[in-house]
């Protein structure tokens, strides 16, 4: 982007030297926590301490710092108590979780607004080595890109490349959080004013919003009309709510654009858009085939949880299967209910003393000489082999000190029947909460137990099933769909069930839920650019020759196609209004508005811009580009600014003072 010279050019120069003095401030404070550790304080129990309460609601990343470290930084800082803890904990994150990211910071590539969604998206990641890579990666694309990048632009990057690394854990925070669902209303800052909350999914929110926008815009405002957008949105809101019926508001209809690659479509984790919203692969899956009136949960993946004919079903011997063949070559045909007994009960995670749990399960399931020796194994977990009350060598006195206890790893109580399994179930499981000496306590999700309990240390079932999980889900059809470097080997690697409920999603017409029949986006494997926007009977009939017999069943069309028209972007238009296919073309292709750093929608009405005015510039995707309203009359109304776009619709708009930021139309 480059810099400039007078007085713009000595607000870049400031703005990087505060970039550079807030790292610096940053590692002080950091510094500053180690300086006062925590074991300066009174211990948790210790009469005077920290209660339970406030030590349970600090950041994990503060309990090796004094509590009084703060109250000792906010009279530094003329902060509050509060205010000083969340720096201490901010300056601690970024120090022990994000070093390269304050290094970017020191050196200008980021300022200090860009760091909240790394803070929230990116240092939360448990597994060091994913977090090292995400951090590695984000910071890699904003140095090459040298483009505008505002902190809602990096935090759409953030989130779309932590929902593709740590696909699978972020599908289970979504779950979580959806969860917190709900509305909230608090007090605005203004006396007499108040905020209403509105938590839900995307796809929600955007079709809420949408269907709002429609009624405004459905109502008939006259030109001495004082509201703002935002007034009439309200206005609108509350006739719809406090009184239906009497507002005699026409109907609306809510669009929402709605992008899944095949990767998606076809089961695998490659995330979906709503909206240019990045989504989960599941959530954009099952919104796509419902709006499309097919069952939004497809059909089961064929893995190895449902094995084909001539597969081993679970537990029957297999060759080289060292599990099911050598290792329990010595269980007789008087013990088959047995194992057929532990192999239901084995790998449970749920309390041993609960009703219908393995206490109960086992004693029903398993012979009495098999139970009593689990029982056994659980007595010995839970209390250790020291002599009870009344045996030999019982001493009488009170409980050992804790301190004196054995901390050694923790065993399952169900860990025999683990033993004697003959496999394990698939499931997910949330882990356990780990601390990372600096770092949180988070929900570990798989991969990373044996590491925290040392190498000699026995990962627990829920890790190992964890484990299991993943490995048989990389095996599966989702996990090779996934694992596929384009479109073709995705359809490859899919079940032919998969395919054919992919070509009735695509075959859907524009009824029911749909607005218009789905559409398919032909993309540099590479870059990611839009090259074509078509759909599927046009698609078979460019992969066929033309002849009637091919026409018919374009399939089986095994003719030699050089010469044919092939798939492309749509002819340009003799006039100024452009044709619908080439509307639509350039809707897809920019997505939102292409100034530097907007990422405001393009309105549906209009707003596509040709970058050379008519009749000077064609009506052509080569020349035309989308914009919001506001920058839509800036171009045409702000002196001194001027905007060149290439063929390949990359725009370059260059500023007064020369600055020139080039942005091209986003990836898909």
């Amino acid at each position: 982007m480059g810099w400039a010279e007078g007085p713009l050019g000595a607000v870049q120069a400031a703005a990087r030297e505060m970039s550079r003095q807030a790292a610096l401030r940053v590692r002080a404070v950091a510094a500053f926590a180690a300086s006062r550790p925590a074991a300066a304080d009174r211990v948790q129990g210790e009469r005077g301490a920290m209660s339970a309460q406030r030590w349970a609601a600090r950041a994990a990343v503060l309990w090796p710092v004094s509590e009084w470290a703060a109250q000792e930084l906010s009279i530094a800082l003329n902060l509050t108590v509060p205010a000083a803890e969340a720096e201490l904990a901010r300056s601690l994150t970024l120090v022990s979780r994000l070093p390269r990211v304050l290094d970017a910071l020191q050196s200008g590539l980021l300022h200090e607004r860009h760091l909240w969604c790394l803070l929230e998206h990116v240092a939360p990641i448990a597994d060091d080595a994913l977090r090292a890579r995400v951090e590695a990666e984000l910071l890699a694309w904003l140095a090459a890109r040298r483009r505008v990048t505002t902190p809602a632009a990096l935090a759409d990057r953030v989130r779309r490349v932590v929902a593709g690394l740590n696909a699978r854990n972020a599908a289970r925070e979504l779950a979580r959080a959806l969860q917190r669902r709900g509305i909230s209303l608090r007090e605005d800052r203004t006396l007499g004013l108040s905020v209403v909350t509105v938590v839900c999914s995307t796809p929600e929110a955007q079709a809420f919003y949408r269907a709002l926008c429609g009624y405004v815009d459905a109502l008939e405002t006259g030109l001495g009309e004082e509201r703002s957008r935002g007034q009439q949105l309200v206005d609108c809101l509350l006739d719809l709510v406090l009184r239906p019926g009497e507002a005699e508001l026409p109907p609306v209809q809510a669009l929402l654009t709605i992008v899944a690659s095949v990767h998606t479509a076809l089961g695998g984790d490659a995330v979906g858009e709503v909206d240019g919203r990045p989504v989960p692969a599941e959530m954009a899956r099952q919104l796509a085939r419902a709006f499309a009136g097919l069952d939004p949960v497809a059909a089961d993946d064929p893995t190895p949880d449902d094995p084909t004919p001539g597969d081993p079903a679970p537990g029957d011997p297999v060759p080289g299967d060292t599990a099911t063949s050598a290792g329990d070559a010595a269980t007789s045909a008087g013990d088959a209910d047995a194992a057929d007994a532990r192999c239901s009960v084995g790998g449970a995670l749920e309390p041993v003393d609960v009703a219908g749990g393995p206490v109960e399960r086992a004693a029903a399931e398993l012979n009495a000489a098999d139970f009593d020796r689990w029982l056994d194994e659980l007595v010995r977990d839970g209390f250790g082999d020291a002599p009870a009350p009344g045996e030999p060598g019982w001493e009488p006195g009170g409980p050992p000190e804790p301190g004196g206890w054995d901390a050694g790893p923790w065993h399952d109580p169900c860990q025999w029947l683990d033993d004697h399994d003959y496999g394990y179930g698939y499931g997910y499981g949330y882990g356990h909460d780990h601390g990372y000496g600096y770092g949180y306590g988070y929900d570990s999700g798989y991969g990373s137990g044996a590491d925290l309990l040392g190498p000699d240390a026995e990962v627990p079932p829920r890790s190992r099933a964890d484990a299991a999980d993943e490995a048989a889900w990389q095996t599966g059809t989702a996990g090779r769909v996934t694992a596929a470097e384009d479109a073709l080997a995705a359809l490859a690697a899919a079940a032919d069930t998969q395919r054919d409920e992919l070509a009735a999603l695509l075959m859907a017409t524009a009824e029911g839920g749909l607005a218009d029949r789905p559409r398919i986006a032909v993309t540099d494997a590479v870059s990611g650019a839009l090259l074509a926007l078509t759909d599927l009977p046009a698609l078979r009939r460019a992969g066929s020759c033309g002849a009637p017999a091919c026409r018919r069943r374009p399939q089986t069309c095994g003719h030699d196609l050089t010469g044919r028209p092939g798939l492309g972007a749509p002819a340009s238009t003799p006039g100024y209004r452009p044709a619908a296919a080439l509307d639509r073309f350039t809707r897809a292709r920019d997505r939102h508005c292409r100034f530097p750093g907007c990422r405001r929608r393009i309105p549906a009405a209009g707003e596509l811009d040709h970058v050379t005015a008519h009749p000077h510039g064609p009506t052509a995707a080569a020349n035309l580009a989308g914009f919001c309203t506001t920058d839509h009359r800036g171009k045409h109304q702000a002196p001194g600014w001027t905007y060149t776009m290439t063929p390949d619709g990359t725009l370059a708009v260059t500023t007064p003072t020369g600055l020139t930021a080039v942005t091209e139309p986003p990836p898909y």
